[in-house]
C-alpha cells in the first residue's frame, strides 16, 4: 500500500479535462519495461552491466571507431595508472615509516615518488587525450542514433504514425540519442572506476582480509538510494511523456504565428496562459512528490553509510591497538579505504547514471525494432507498365483504433464498406460526395498509404497489396486539401514533389507554368529563391490561393502517372478555380490520370466518370449528364448546390 501511494499521481487538472478531454497520464501497467528494468536492484544492475558497456562501445565504433578506440585506450591506461600509483603510496609510505634515519628514508621513498610523478603526468596526457576524443565522440553518437531514430520513424506506414502505442514509443524514444551521447561519458567513468577499484580491493584484501566487505557495506547505501530514485525518475517520466507534450503544445501555441490573429482578436492568450500555468503547476507537484521522495531516501542512505563508516574505521583502530596491523600498513589501508570508497560510490553511481540512460536507448532501440516490424515492405511485385485501369474490389477498411464492435461497445461504422469501382487511367475520374463519405479514404488506399481489410486494390489485375510499395508510390501526385507547407524557399516547395529527382531549372518554370503559379512566383520579392516562412528573418507568407496554385505545381514536378486532388479549388475565388480547372483538364488531355475529390459539382461537369460515395458506399457512377437525368444522390446535391446561386440572385436585387 505505501508503494502504491507514492506512485500515485497528483489529480487530473481541470485543464487536462477541458482541454484534452481527460488525464493526459499513459498507464505504465502495460509498459515493457516494467518488469525488466524498473524493479532494479544492485545484483540486476551489476548482471546488465557488461550489456550496457557493450552497447555503448557499439554506439562509439559505429560513430566513429578511431575516437572510439581512442578513449578506451586511455581510460584503461588512466585506470593502469591510478592503481600502480596506489602500490606506489604504500611503497612510499613504507618507507617513511621504517627505520633508519630520514635521510635513508627519503632516498628509499626516492624511486616511488618518482614514479608516482611520471604516473601522474601519463595519466594527465591520457586524461586530455580522452577528453578531445570523447569532445569528438558525443555529438557524432548523437547524430548517428537521431539519423536511426528519424529514418526509421520516416519509413513506417502511415497507420504506424497514426497509432497511439506506437507514437507513445516515438515520444519516448525521441530522448535516446541524447542518452546514447551521455552514455559514452557514464561509460568512460565506469571502466576508470572498476579499474580504481580492483587495485584498491586488491590492497586492502593483502593488507586484511576483513576490511574489503567492511569497504563494501559503506557504499551499499548510496547504491540503493541511486537505484530507487533511477526507478522513480524513470517511471514518472513515461508517466507523465504525453502530459509534458500537452504543456510544450499549449505554450507554442502562444506564439505560433498562424494562432496569433486569432488569440490576440478572440483574447485567447490569457486563457492559454491560464491552462498552461494550470498544467505546469500539476507537473510540478509530480516533481514535488519526487524531490520529497528522494530527500527521504538521502537520509536513510546517509544514516546508513555513517554507521558503515564508524564500523569500518573502529575496526581498523582495533587491528591497530592488537597488534594485528602495522602503523605503515594502516596509513597504506586508509588511503586505499578511501580511494576504494571513492571509487566504489562512483562506480556505483555512474553504473546507475548509466543504467537510467540506458534506458532510454533501449526505448530508441526498441522503436527500431517495432519501425523495422511495421516498416514500408520493400520490393514486390511490378506493376504494369501501361496499365489500363485500376479496380477496387469488394474493398473494406476501418481506421486503426475504429474496429467495429470493440471491446466498447460502440460499433463503428467502416470508412469504406464492401467498396467496387473502376478508375479508367488516361482519364478525369471524380469522386463526390459529402463530408465523411470515405473519399479521402479511398484514395490514400489508391496511393498505397493504407492497406484494405478486405478486398483488393487492382492494376490490370496486379493485387497493389503484393505490388513494389515503393514504385506504386512513385507513380501518384497527390494535392491534399491540407497539403503540407514546408518552411524552406518557394524553388524547394516546388520541387519536393520529386526531391530525388535533378532540380533544374527547366523543370521548375515546366512545373509551375502548368499549375499556372507564374504571377504567385513573379510576385515574391527573390521568385523562387523567396524563403517562405514569416518566423525566419526575409521570410515571406503566402496566401491560401497562392499556396493552391504552388501545391499543384508541386504535383506537376512530380509527374506521376496519376495526379490525386482532393479539393483543388477550396482556397480560390471563381475566376481562379475555373482557371485551375482548365489547368487540370489539360493534364488528363496529355494522358495523366487525374482523381478529383471536390464538392463542387459544377466543377465536375467536365469529367469522364463520376463516382458518388455516401457512407462508405459507392451509390452511384456514371458520367455527370447520366448521374443529373437519374435523379439520384448527385442530382439531389447538385440541385441544392444551384438553389443556392438562384436562391441568392433575388435577394441581390432586392437588396
Amino acid at each position: 500500500m505505501r508503494k502504491r501511494r507514492e506512485a500515485a499521481a497528483p489529480e487530473v487538472s481541470e485543464s487536462e479535462r477541458l482541454l484534452f478531454g481527460g488525464p493526459l497520464r499513459y498507464d505504465m501497467g502495460w509498459n515493457q519495461h516494467r518488469d525488466a528494468f524498473l524493479e532494479l536492484d544492485f545484483r540486476a544492475m551489476m548482471t546488465r552491466l557488461p550489456g550496457m558497456l557493450a552497447s555503448s562501445l557499439r554506439l562509439a565504433r559505429q560513430a566513429d571507431a578511431r575516437d572510439a578506440r581512442t578513449v578506451l585506450v586511455a581510460q584503461l591506461g588512466v585506470g593502469v595508472a591510478q592503481a600502480v600509483s596506489l602500490l606506489a603510496v604504500n611503497s612510499v609510505l613504507g618507507r617513511l615509516i621504517g627505520t633508519g634515519t630520514i635521510e635513508e628514508r627519503l632516498r628509499g621513498a626516492a624511486p616511488a615518488l618518482v614514479t608516482m610523478a611520471a604516473l601522474m603526468f601519463v595519466a594527465a596526457l591520457l586524461r586530455a587525450a580522452s577528453t578531445y576524443a570523447t569532445g569528438r565522440l558525443e555529438p557524432k553518437v548523437e547524430r548517428v542514433a537521431t539519423e536511426m531514430y528519424l529514418e526509421r520513424a520516416a519509413a513506417v506506414e502511415l497507420a504506424a504514425i497514426e497509432d497511439h502505442a506506437f507514437h507513445k514509443l516515438l515520444d519516448t524514444a525521441q530522448y535516446g540519442a541524447a542518452s546514447a551521447r551521455r552514455m559514452i561519458m557514464y561509460g568512460t567513468r565506469v571502466v576508470n572506476a572498476m579499474i580504481s577499484l580492483v587495485a584498491a580491493a586488491g590492497v586492502l584484501t593483502v593488507l586484511h582480509p576483513a576490511l574489503l566487505p567492511l569497504l563494501i557495506t559503506m557504499t551499499i547505501p548510496s547504491a540503493w538510494g541511486a537505484l530507487t530514485n533511477a526507478r522513480r525518475r524513470y517511471e514518472s517520466f513515461h508517466i507523465w511523456v504525453q502530459h509534458a507534450r500537452a504543456g510544450h503544445l499549449i505554450s507554442s501555441l502562444l506564439t505560433e504565428p498562424e494562432a496569433a490573429p486569432e488569440i490576440r482578436v478572440h483574447g485567447v492568450g490569457p486563457f492559454l496562459l491560464r491552462h498552461f500555468r494550470a498544467m505546469a503547476e500539476t507537473a510540478e507537484e509530480e516533481q514535488a512528490r519526487l524531490a520529497r521522495l528522494a530527500a527521504r531516501t538521502g537520509l536513510i542512505a546517509a544514516a546508513w553509510t555513517g554507521l558503515a563508516t564508524v564500523a569500518t574505521y573502529a575496526t581498523l583502530g582495533a587491528l591497530l591497538l592488537s597488534g594485528a596491523m602495522a602503523l605503515s600498513v594502516a596509513g597504506t589501508a586508509v588511503i586505499a579505504i578511501r580511494t576504494g570508497s571513492a571509487s566504489l560510490n562512483t562506480l556505483v553511481l555512474e553504473i546507475n547514471t548509466l543504467h537510467e540512460e540506458a534506458l532510454f536507448v533501449g526505448d530508441l532501440e526498441r522503436l527500431y525494432v517495432e519501425a523495422a516490424e511495421r516498416a514500408i515492405p520493400v520490393g514486390g511485385e511490378p506493376l504494369p507498365d501501361d496499365p489500363r485501369e485500376i479496380r477496387f474490389e469488394n474493398v473494406t477498411f476501418t481506421y486503426p483504433g475504429e474496429d467495429p464492435g470493440g471491446d466498447t461497445g460502440a460499433v463503428s461504422r467502416p470508412a469504406l464498406d464492401d467498396v467496387t469501382l473502376s478508375l479508367p487511367l488516361g482519364r478525369i475520374v471524380a469522386l463526390v460526395g459529402e463530408n465523411g463519405s470515405g473519399k479521402t479514404t479511398l484514395v490514400k488506399l489508391l496511393a498505397g498509404l493504407y492497406q484494405p481489410d478486405r478486398g483488393r486494390i487492382l492494376w490490370d489485375g496486379v493485387d497493389a497489396a503484393k505490388a513494389d510499395r515503393h514504385r506504386l508510390a512513385e507513380r501518384i501526385a497527390m494535392v491534399a486539401q491540407d497539403f503540407k507547407r514546408w518552411p524552406f524557399t518557394a524553388k524547394v516547395n516546388v520541387a519536393v514533389g520529386r526531391s530525388s529527382a535533378p532540380l533544374t531549372e527547366e523543370r521548375l518554370a515546366a512545373s509551375v507554368a502548368e499549375a499556372g503559379a507564374q504571377e504567385v512566383v513573379e510576385d515574391l520579392p527573390r521568385g523562387l529563391e523567396t524563403l517562405l516562412a514569416r518566423s525566419f528573418s526575409g521570410g515571406h507568407e503566402l496566401s491560401g490561393g497562392q499556396w493552391q496554385r504552388l501545391g499543384i505545381a508541386r504535383a506537376a514536378y512530380r509527374r506521376g502517372h496519376i495526379l490525386i486532388v482532393d479539393e483543388p479549388t477550396a482556397a480560390l475565388d471563381a475566376r481562379a478555380e475555373l482557371e485551375v480547372f482548365e489547368k487540370i483538364r489539360a493534364l488528363a488531355g496529355g494522358g495523366q490520370t487525374v482523381v478529383l475529390i471536390t464538392h463542387r459539382l459544377a466543377s465536375v461537369r467536365h469529367a469522364d466518370l463520376v463516382h458518388v460515395l455516401d457512407q462508405g458506399r459507392v451509390v452511384e457512377s456514371g458520367t455527370p449528364d447520366e448521374l443529373l437525368a437519374s435523379g439520384g444522390v448527385y442530382a439531389e446535391l447538385y440541385g441544392l448546390q444551384a438553389n443556392q446561386f438562384t436562391a441568392a440572385a433575388p435577394a441581390r436585387k432586392a437588396g
